[in-house]
């Protein structure tokens, strides 16, 4: 992935040397993110149920907020310092640059303005609106402060326990975290927050999955632009993304972590379907074809 000479934006709080500031408190309570998984909670329950055997549905559970964790929300801030000036901090800061320029076009062309949101680069736990982020939840969007939180160490376990290796790879998870952004200043996330308790947890996790799948579907929107301003992709980029998506797909990790696949608790789709509106995205650039919660087949 060409990135180096690319924009890199200035919505970057790097908290890295602050490890560990965001204290105790759970994820439930009063946020609202401890309603929602980020791409990396179910990738890190698998790899947590290797490690201590434990039923990854389990993990899920608890990290979703269907289990006990409990505690306030945490809404205090955390010490940040500039731009990064690493590399992995420079190639974060690059990545969201690119989606805030597709972004804040097509915004702009629905006449609307884009408003950015910050990324936080954390090791450990940090605070945010939505409790305490942990490192153990992977990548998350937090719609309470509009905020995506990373703890770059996702990525070892990406490239080590997932096998889906590669700069792009990498982008392709901030870009599905921006989608959540994009999906909560349009309106949506309110819209299926709104379902939740009036309807069963079979049509929750539906509904679920459609979210997630229609993040995979703004990721593609980012590749695809990002590629005709900047020309990004390098020969074997799309098959990292494509490979990262499958990787973390419901039916690979539950074949994985259980031996068998449950549909009906499903909460990001299936690895074909994560795959398929990933370059649904990437070959239209369209939002109108993202629309997973009209789609008949998903």
């Amino acid at each position: 992935m060409k990135w180096e000479n690319n924009r890199q934006s200035d919505q970057v709080e790097d908290r890295r040397s602050n490890p560990g500031g965001g204290g105790l408190g759970g994820l439930g309570g009063g946020g609202r993110r401890g309603k929602g998984l980020g791409i990396g909670t179910i990738a890190v329950a698998l790899v947590a149920g290797w490690i201590f055997n434990i039923n990854p549905m389990t993990i899920l559970g608890a990290l979703s907020g269907a289990g006990d964790v409990s505690g306030p929300a945490q809404t205090q801030s955390a010490p940040a310092t500039g731009q990064p000036s690493d590399q992995m901090g420079q190639f974060v800061a690059s990545v969201l640059g690119g989606t805030e320029d597709v972004w804040g076009q097509v915004f702009q062309q629905g006449g609307s303005p884009y408003k950015k949101p910050r990324l936080v680069l954390f090791r450990g736990s940090t605070p945010t609106a939505c409790g305490t982020g942990q490192a153990a939840m992977g990548p998350f969007y937090c719609p309470g402060d509009q905020k995506v939180y990373i703890d770059l160490s996702f990525y070892e376990t990406m490239r080590q326990q997932l096998g889906a290796p590669g700069d792009f790879a990498q982008a392709y998870v901030i870009a599905h975290e921006v989608g959540h952004h994009v999906q909560n200043l349009l309106g949506i996330t309110d819209k299926v927050d709104g379902m939740r308790g009036r309807i069963s947890q079979r049509e929750q996790n539906a509904l679920s999955v459609r979210l997630e799948l229609q993040a995979d579907c703004f990721a593609g929107i980012w590749a695809h632009h990002n590629q005709k301003s900047s020309a990004i992709l390098e020969p074997g980029d799309v098959d990292e993304a494509l490979n990262a998506a499958a990787a973390i797909g419901d039916d690979a990790l539950q074949r994985k972590s259980q031996g068998q696949v449950v549909p009906d608790s499903f909460t990001h789709g299936t690895s074909e379907q994560r795959q398929r509106w990933f370059h649904t995205g990437l070959q239209s650039g369209s939002v109108p074809s993202c629309d997973t919660f009209n789609a008949r087949n998903l």
